[in-house]
C-alpha cells in the first residue's frame, strides 16, 4: 500500500490549490481526482470573475493551468474514484485503483448541481443550459431567459439575471416560493420578473443551442413551450460526501463541517471547497479554502510528528 504524507482527494480549484501548497511544503502529496483536472470548472465556457484574468479564461484551459502548477513542485496524480475511508494507524483511502495511506487528509470533492433529469439536459449542458447564473449570466444580455426554481438561490439567480437579460421567466412547481419573504418581495415587485406556477420543465428545446423549454403544468397537466435563449437550473446542490459520512461529521445537508481552519470532526482530516458547509461556490474562494487547508495540513502534521 502506497503511503504518504497528506492525499487530496478532489481535482478542482481547491484540491489543485491544497495540493500546490502541501508539495511546494515538501510533502510528499496525492491528489486523487476521477474527471478532468479542475473538476466542475471545466464545464465553464468562460470565467470571468477568477483574479488575473482581465479577459477572462476558460474553465479547461484554467484548471489545466492549475494542475500543470502544482504537478510542477511534486504532485502526484491519480485518476481513481474513492469510496471511502477508514482509521487505523493512519489515514486508508479506498479506491477503485488500490488503496493509499497518509497521516493527513484534504476531502475537496467539491459538489455537484441538482439536474432537472431531462432527455437533452446533458447535450445542451454549457449551450443555453447552465448552472451558475453568476458564471454564465454576461451571455445573455438583453435576451430572455428561464430560472428554474423557488429557494433563496433561484430567486437570487432571477434577480441577478435582470441586470443582464430582458426578460427572466421564474418557472416553480408550486405555487408559492420558498425563499426568504425579503427576497421573495424583490422578485415579486420587479418589472423583469415573471413567475410560472405549478410547472416543471420536461425537456430542454434545439439542436446546437437551447431554444426553448417543453413545459407541463402539475395541476392540470397542461403541456406548452416556452420560447427562451438560456435556462439557470437552480434546484440545489449535492455535496459529494457520501463516502465520508462515518469519518466526519456532516451537517442536515450532507456538506462536511468545518472550522475556521478547514478542520473537521476527526483529527489530521481537513474539507476545502464546495463540500463544506458555508462554501460560498465560487473558483476564489475554493482556492482560499485549499490554502487554508493545506497549511492546517502542515501544521498538524508538524505537531503529531514532534
Amino acid at each position: 500500500m502506497s503511503k504518504y504524507e497528506v492525499i487530496i482527494i478532489g481535482g478542482g480549484p481547491a484540491g489543485l490549490t491544497a495540493g500546490l501548497y502541501t508539495s511546494r511544503a515538501g510533502l510528499r502529496s496525492l491528489l486523487l481526482e476521477s474527471g478532468m483536472p479542475g473538476d466542475q470548472m471545466v464545464n465553464a465556457t468562460l470565467i470571468e470573475n477568477y483574479p488575473g484574468f482581465p479577459d477572462g479564461i476558460s474553465g479547461p484551459e484554467l484548471g489545466s493551468l492549475m494542475h500543470q502548477q502544482a504537478v510542477r513542485y511534486g504532485l502526484e496524480v491519480v485518476t481513481a474514484e474513492v469510496t471511502g475511508i477508514t482509521q487505523g494507524q493512519f489515514y486508508s483511502v479506498a479506491t477503485t485503483e488500490g488503496n493509499f495511506e497518509a497521516a493527513a487528509i484534504i476531502i475537496a470533492a467539491g459538489s455537484e448541481y441538482r439536474k432537472l433529469g431531462v432527455a437533452n439536459e446533458e447535450r445542451l449542458s454549457g449551450h443555453g443550459v447552465s448552472y451558475c447564473a453568476t458564471c454564465d449570466g454576461f451571455f445573455f444580455r438583453n435576451r430572455e431567459v428561464a430560472v428554474v426554481g423557488g429557494g433563496d438561490t433561484a430567486i437570487t439567480d432571477a434577480l441577478e439575471l435582470t441586470q443582464h437579460a430582458s426578460k427572466v421567466y421564474v418557472i416553480h412547481r408550486r405555487d408559492q416560493l420558498r425563499a426568504g419573504k425579503t427576497l421573495e418581495e424583490r422578485a415579486l415587485a420587479h418589472s423583469k420578473l415573471e413567475f410560472i406556477w405549478d410547472t416543471v420543465v420536461e425537456d430542454v428545446l434545439g439542436e446546437k443551442v437551447l431554444e426553448g423549454l417543453k413545459l407541463r403544468d402539475v395541476k392540470t397537466g397542461q403541456r406548452s413551450n416556452l420560447k427562451v435563449d438560456g435556462v439557470f437550473v437552480a434546484i440545489g446542490l449535492m455535496p459529494n460526501s457520501q463516502n465520508f459520512f462515518n469519518i466526519v461529521e456532516l451537517d442536515d445537508a450532507g456538506y462536511i463541517v468545518t472550522d475556521e481552519i478547514m478542520a473537521t470532526s476527526a483529527a489530521g482530516i481537513f474539507a476545502a471547497g464546495d463540500v463544506r458547509r458555508n462554501s460560498s461556490r465560487q473558483i476564489a474562494a475554493a482556492v482560499g479554502d485549499g490554502t487554508t487547508a493545506a497549511m492546517s495540513a502542515f501544521k498538524y502534521l508538524q505537531e503529531t510528528s514532534s
